[in-house]
């Protein structure tokens, strides 16, 4: 059995090697010719995972180790039996502490409190949700908008013009798909009151990047449409910025590749399904005050100077990103 991995995938080196013939190779390089002849990929969203890349291959089994899979040609995949595997939630907690560290920083620099904003939450899910459980108990107002989850459960879901409309700070929290893309676009935006915040942490295509810039509104992306080659006048009109890192967790990471371990040892009928890289602590979650985050976030994880960083170094943002420091998460 063969196998090809991201080269960049924390943890896995060392892993499969007794029970596979193992490729590591750049996400970006690997070829229909690296994986004609191979079992399985486990990736990352730097590989295209379609046709031109599989067809005619042995591939059976594909993980990815993040939470979205708009890199994979799900359709293709089904059609030519080649099971999917991704890794939903593994970072949640790492975003989640990311968008703590943003929301610390808005509402210090406004000389504010939670409580003077509505706080609109978009995709409630994995993420979405500890965002809006962690935000009500800091003090913030929150509305949330998931229409799938409103379709199936009900509830008390707002749509995303009455969130426009409503709310003080928007953050973006949903899948990449044909009825995401350009969710916040010109449109939208001229619905919304000029003090109004957009945080984006989700796919840069969400919003339009132009759009959000021309608007005058603040906002804060950790995604950014072309990336890796992003918009340098909409990076500097930024009021933070990062390179994609937002889940960017010791943690995190941990928990995606053993995600992708555990799924491939359990198609394949292997004796490590219960793997997890060892040395990295699970979080042990909790819910900590507005005046705990205060007090700890800037030295758990200095935002503005990442944000400085990727300003002055915006054409390096892969660089910054594949070099990133893991964080390690604490609540």
């Amino acid at each position: 059995m063969k196998v090809v991995i991201d080269s960049a995938i924390p943890y896995i080196k060392g892993i499969l090697e007794q029970h596979a013939e193992v490729v590591y190779l750049p996400g970006l390089d690997i070829t229909h010719d690296d994986v004609k002849d191979a079992d399985a990929l486990i990736i990352r969203t730097r590989t295209y995972v379609g046709r031109a890349l599989l067809d005619n291959s042995r591939v059976r089994f594909v993980a990815t180790a993040t939470i979205g899979t708009d890199h994979i040609d799900l359709d293709y995949c089904r059609k030519n039996n080649i099971a999917v595997c991704s890794a939903p939630g593994c970072n949640a907690r790492g975003v989640l502490q990311w968008v703590a560290a943003v929301l610390h920083q808005v509402v210090t620099t406004d000389g504010a409190a939670p409580s003077d904003y509505t706080l609109g939450v978009v995709g409630v899910g994995n993420v979405g949700s500890l965002v809006s459980q962690y935000a009500r108990h800091w003090g913030f107002r929150v509305m949330e908008c998931d229409p799938p989850r409103q379709e199936r459960e009900g509830g008390e879901f707002y749509d995303i013009e009455d969130i426009a409309k409503q709310c003080d700070i928007i953050t973006l929290h949903t899948p990449y798909d044909k009825t995401t893309r350009h969710l916040v676009d010109a449109a939208l935006l001229q619905h919304m009151p000029p003090h109004t915040t957009i945080i984006n942490a989700s796919r840069g295509g969400v919003v339009d990047n132009r759009a959000a810039m021309y608007s005058g509104h603040r906002y804060i992306f950790d995604v950014w449409e072309g990336e890796p080659e992003i918009d340098l006048k909409v990076l500097h009109h930024a009021m933070l910025a990062t390179p994609h890192i937002a889940g960017y967790s010791l943690q995190g990471k941990a928990n995606a590749t053993a995600m992708c371990v555990n799924a491939f040892a359990e198609f394949f009928g292997l004796p490590i399904t219960d793997w997890y890289p060892e040395g990295v602590v699970r979080t042990t979650p909790r819910l900590i005050s507005w005046e705990e985050l205060c007090t700890t976030i800037a030295k758990r994880y200095d935002i503005t100077a990442e944000s400085e960083t990727l300003k002055l170094d915006g054409w390096e943002f892969d660089n910054l990103r594949d070099s990133y420091t893991y964080r390690e998460e604490y609540f």
